[in-house]
């Protein structure tokens, strides 16, 4: 009994994954109209891009503003954020791109930021990141911080040189 309700755990992250990658396949190929040669995505992201050590450097220098959720399945305090991050992907797409990492099953990148504590937000802005928070805090917060990195608002990680540049 107990080995089933981990099969479908596992099955049913699984099958959030596929859906996730699936959808983002999707509005991929229905917004690609032409290629514009850049290294800058264009894609309309819509739903939080799973992260991973391996390919976490290319997804912050993919999109010009990234916002990464460092998270772990045990974490209540994540489990109320992840609502957050999940309509915010959705409301904010086209502005901003969403990630969620599993710090548990990726120590290289938490480490490589420092997180100890969970939910971490980092702000990503050309690559650099620009600003971050931890803990819970209401979508209204979590989305004014957010925006305040759009377009010349906020900083661009271009006037602090401690701030990480991941390449990949």
């Amino acid at each position: 009994m107990y080995g089933h309700n981990k099969i479908m755990q596992n099955w049913d992250k699984e099958l959030s994954n596929i859906m996730t990658r699936k959808m983002n396949d999707l509005i991929r190929n229905n917004s690609s109209g032409g290629g514009t040669g850049g290294h800058k995505s264009k894609a309309v992201v819509a739903a939080p891009i799973t992260l991973s050590d391996t390919n976490f450097a290319e997804a912050i220098n993919k999109y010009p503003l990234f916002v990464v959720d460092f998270w772990a399945p045990w974490c209540g305090p994540c489990r109320m954020v992840s609502p957050l991050i999940e309509q915010l992907a959705t409301e904010l797409a086209g502005k901003v791109v969403f990630g969620k990492l599993n710090v548990d099953e990726n120590p290289m990148t938490s480490s490589a930021f420092g997180i100890q504590s969970i939910p971490s937000i980092a702000i990503f802005k050309n690559g650099r990141q620009a600003d971050g928070f931890v803990g819970v805090t209401s979508k209204s917060q979590m989305q004014t911080r957010i925006l305040s990195h759009i377009d010349g608002s906020g900083s661009d990680g271009g006037e602090d040189r401690s701030r990480r540049r991941i390449s990949g």
